[in-house]
């Protein structure tokens, strides 16, 4: 898979892998967290609201506009043929409805086929469509699941201690949250429709 690391402007605690062969993109304020890094980003895009100043070299565009800078860095690493996107600074900001709109942003590149994941300081979130994640015996912690949208059938749970065969969850229920890692190797999947997934930062990124 082809990776497309965004940096963007909420809290960030350091990398979880090497992004050397990575494309790199800082979105308004996540250039301070390259910055820090030392790393130079292939491209800096965004309103730079968050910023504060518009740096030289930059991709501008209007604070009035359709896409957050987390989605005009999205839809810049689809056009560059990345399929794997991991957004760091995306969970933990002063602003919930940031935080939302990524949530949103996630389904968005599940809907184009691709993988994608907000890293936080303490958690990491991502959207499961139509397939299923997993996790091995020494994942730790609270994981939850949650529908996004339509109803999410043929959902099943395993290795968990909440389990689930062929069930259904809806967006007006939160059945799936504050299930546990319990020593087991854990799956979770959708056979239609979409599941939010959040869980411990400590346990990493899928294999």
């Amino acid at each position: 898979m082809k990776t497309c690391v965004i940096f963007c402007a909420a809290g960030f605690d350091g990398l979880l892998e090497n992004i050397e062969n990575a494309t790199v993109i800082a979105a308004d304020g996540g250039l301070t967290h390259t910055n820090a890094l030392g790393l130079t980003p292939q491209i800096v895009l965004g309103d730079f609201d968050s910023l504060g100043y518009t740096p030289a070299g930059a991709n501008v565009f209007p604070v009035e506009k359709d896409d957050t800078d987390a989605m005009l860095a999205v839809r810049k690493g689809l056009e560059l043929g990345c399929d794997r996107f991991l957004l760091y600074g995306s969970l933990d900001g002063p602003r919930l409805d940031h935080t939302v709109a990524n949530f949103q942003t996630l389904q968005f590149l599940a809907d184009h086929g691709a993988e994608g994941y907000l890293i936080g300081k303490d958690h990491i979130v991502t959207v499961v469509k139509d397939t299923e994640i997993t996790f091995p015996a020494t994942a730790t912690g609270i994981v939850s699941v949650f529908c996004m949208g339509s109803d999410a059938t043929g959902v099943t749970i395993e290795g968990l201690q909440y389990g689930l065969e062929n069930g259904t969850l809806s967006a007006g229920f939160p059945l799936g949250v504050s299930n546990h890692f319990v020593g087991k190797e854990a799956r979770i999947c959708a056979e239609k429709g979409s599941l939010l997934v959040i869980y411990d930062r400590a346990n990493g990124l899928p294999v």
